[in-house]
């Protein structure tokens, strides 16, 4: 996906974390607690995984470490037929829109963005979740680095 939207989409899997993970499928078939040295991954596209993670708690997977249950509202709202790379972008860009950010992202006010988005995603700054997050300096590199474009006085 070319322009601003391509460009925050391969951000946020910079920031889960998911794109870097050897052997991934640049991160769409990712599961939660994946590392460079412990690539976990998923087969099959038909639908979420819903590999359950006691250790973090979580079913999160794909490349935007979506969690089962959400994905089940997303695949009716949305009328998708599966966990694919299209499928997974379009949740991710629906929950942008839902936040109010997808115009923010449009016209480059990705800092706007990345903070209106942190409560979805626990790598943003800001998150209510207790994780790791990326400083917004680095959001807005990796941001640049995959073709955006940012906002004057942004």
């Amino acid at each position: 996906m070319p322009g601003n939207r391509g460009a925050f989409l391969d951000m946020l899997a910079w920031s889960e974390g998911t794109s870097a993970i050897p052997g991934s499928d640049n991160g769409y078939n990712v599961l939660c607690g994946a590392t460079p040295d412990d690539p976990l991954l998923f087969e099959s596209y038909a639908d979420h995984p819903r590999i359950y993670n006691p250790d973090l708690d979580s079913t999160a997977a794909g490349r935007y470490q979506l969690l089962a249950r959400y994905y089940d509202s997303y695949k009716e709202l949305l009328s998708l037929p599966d966990f694919s790379p299209a499928s997974q972008d379009a949740i991710a860009l629906r929950q942008i829109m839902e936040r109010r950010a997808l115009g923010d992202v449009d016209v480059g006010n990705i800092k706007l963005a990345i903070l209106k988005c942190s409560t979805i995603w626990a790598s943003l700054p800001g998150a209510p979740y207790g994780q790791r997050q990326n400083q917004l300096s680095d959001l807005c590199a990796e941001y640049a680095k995959a073709g955006g474009s940012m906002a004057p006085n942004s």
